[in-house]
């Protein structure tokens, strides 16, 4: 590849992700009144949330559903050309093709594809950004989006998602999206046990781990950054205090070294909070990082075991079969 005209920097960043939930008046407390979400407007079947430093109307959709999971992952191109550009690829990809869609509150026209594995994709360029419209949102700085309550994260950083083969999901990824691959874990089977992802200087924006579960277009977790680790110590005692499930963390992963703390919102779809500190990916040369099964199996950075849960749980969850 000419790193010189690396086809990821078509597109600017992760834009927002559609959740389902089958408990919306519960998730919606959740994410506005504990997580510190802002609502930026609802219609009859969804309510548009965002960061405190969120730029666009919104970064979460959360919408009514008898299931729970991820509707949609979006991501804004760099230029309306950038967006040509990445439609063109995608047409010519043989990836399923949704076509484009008149857009949405938040933003305008984008253009729906598919992976193989049933994760819904858009990209899009024409957006609405944030304004406040009471003074309580407004932020007393200038160059801050808006103000903050509850666990306060401050922007939308990256989701997990589940396929039953991650060698092929990065395939997708680089083909249609244009991904640059920063981390991987090499299974010992000569699988990929997991990648991870970005399109700009992150270090990742998503991150695709193996299914253990046997379901299908599943979602392992969306994430959202704080400003600083400090933030994260005290959402687990805001968690505490309003009984959300803490499933694992306060801690540090071995992968992309990031600070986390993972909780599962009241309809069971699993939420981070985590900090990256100051790392970035500036090297436009950049090789992934391999990590091995053996490296893996020490844990987390300072020796935490991963908890089972955390490789089998995703949503929606899997229907077994009856005996």
């Amino acid at each position: 590849m000419n790193h010189a005209t690396n086809p990821s920097f078509d597109l600017a960043h992760l834009a927002h992700v559609e959740i389902y939930t089958d408990r919306f008046e519960d998730s919606l407390d959740f994410f506005t009144r504990i997580y510190g979400l802002k609502l930026s407007g609802q219609d009859e079947t969804s309510a548009y949330l965002r960061a405190w430093d969120d730029y666009e109307f919104h970064s979460l959709k959360l919408t009514r559903s008898d299931r729970t999971g991820v509707g949609h992952v979006a991501y804004r191109a760099a230029s309306p050309e950038a967006l040509e550009r990445r439609v063109k690829a995608i047409e010519a990809s043989g990836y399923k093709v949704h076509g484009w869609t008149e857009g949405d509150l938040g933003h305008g026209h984008a253009f729906r594809f598919e992976d193989p594995f049933g994760h819904v994709f858009e990209i899009y360029w024409e957006t609405t950004w944030f304004e406040a419209q009471e003074d309580a949102e407004r932020a007393a700085l200038k160059n801050t989006a808006s103000a903050f309550t509850g666990a306060a994260p401050r922007r939308i950083d990256h989701l997990n998602l589940l396929s039953s083969d991650v060698t092929e999901f990065r395939r997708f990824m680089e083909t249609c999206l244009g991904s640059r691959v920063t981390e991987i874990i090499q299974l010992d089977n000569g699988r990929l046990g997991g990648c991870w992802f970005t399109i700009n200087n992150k270090t990742y924006d998503l991150a695709c781990t193996e299914e253990h579960g046997g379901g299908h277009g599943r979602l392992h977790h969306v994430t959202y950054a704080t400003d600083q680790r400090e933030d994260i110590l005290r959402a687990a005692d805001l968690f505490l205090q309003n009984g959300v499930h803490i499933e694992t963390g306060p801690h540090k992963h071995a992968v992309q070294g990031t600070f986390f703390l993972y909780v599962w919102e009241p309809a069971g779809n699993r939420v981070e909070l985590a900090n990256a500190g100051a790392r970035l990916i500036l090297a436009p040369d950049w090789e992934p990082v391999v990590w091995t099964q053996a490296d893996r199996m020490k844990g987390q950075a300072w020796g935490l075991k991963t908890i089972e849960s955390f490789h089998t749980h995703g949503t929606p969850p899997v229907q077994k079969a009856e005996a």
